[in-house]
């Protein structure tokens, strides 16, 4: 493609960002997918004193939604939920469900938005925090599913023993969320 002429945005045309917009999207497609699995495998390695590394908690937690009957979109959301950790450990809840947000439900956002404060449940008062802190969001819509995910999917997925599925039976599930996005910045 060739480059557009303007050096400054304000300066480009409706016919320079349908342009541009192409691009992106052919991008997207081509590559969007594949850079967040990516992601994914970088969780591969150190246990850091888990039984399992990061990547396999990511595949059991799925697996786990898989096997409970969930919806695509919410296995891709177990998949992907920790999916920040390499580049954002100290707020990957939040960096995961930024990158999720175009591509699902305002719920499941939601969820993984807020699934790392609801983890707290199980571990916080080993640590000096308050395993209540998730109570301040009692009665939002979303509490009890962020609960469930968190009680059902995430908590229990650090078992070595567990019969997990492959990466690749929930790959084609990756391409097909992150294909149509449902909404651009909102």
């Amino acid at each position: 493609m060739e480059p557009v002429a303007f050096t400054a945005m304000a300066d480009g045309t409706a016919a320079d960002y349908a342009r541009l917009g192409a691009a992106w999207q052919a991008h997207r497609d081509a590559h969007l997918a594949d850079s967040v699995l990516a992601l994914l495998r970088a969780m591969r390695g150190p246990t850091l004193g888990y039984q399992i590394d990061r990547y396999e908690h990511s595949l059991q937690s799925a697996t786990r939604a898989m096997r409970d009957g969930a919806d695509e979109e919410s296995i891709v959301c177990a998949l992907l939920h920790d999916v920040a950790d390499p580049i954002a450990p100290d707020n990957h809840s939040a960096a995961a469900a930024a990158m999720l947000r175009p591509f699902v439900s305002d719920a499941n956002h939601w969820i993984v938005a807020h699934h790392g404060l609801f983890q707290g449940y199980y571990y916080f008062h080993h640590v000096g925090e308050d395993r209540d802190a998730r109570e301040r969001h009692r009665g939002h819509p979303h509490f009890e599913a962020t609960a469930a995910f968190c009680e059902n999917w995430d908590q229990c997925s650090f078992d070595p023993d567990y019969d997990t599925a492959p990466l690749s039976h929930f790959e084609p599930m990756v391409h097909r969320l992150l294909a149509a996005p449902k909404r651009i910045y909102d």
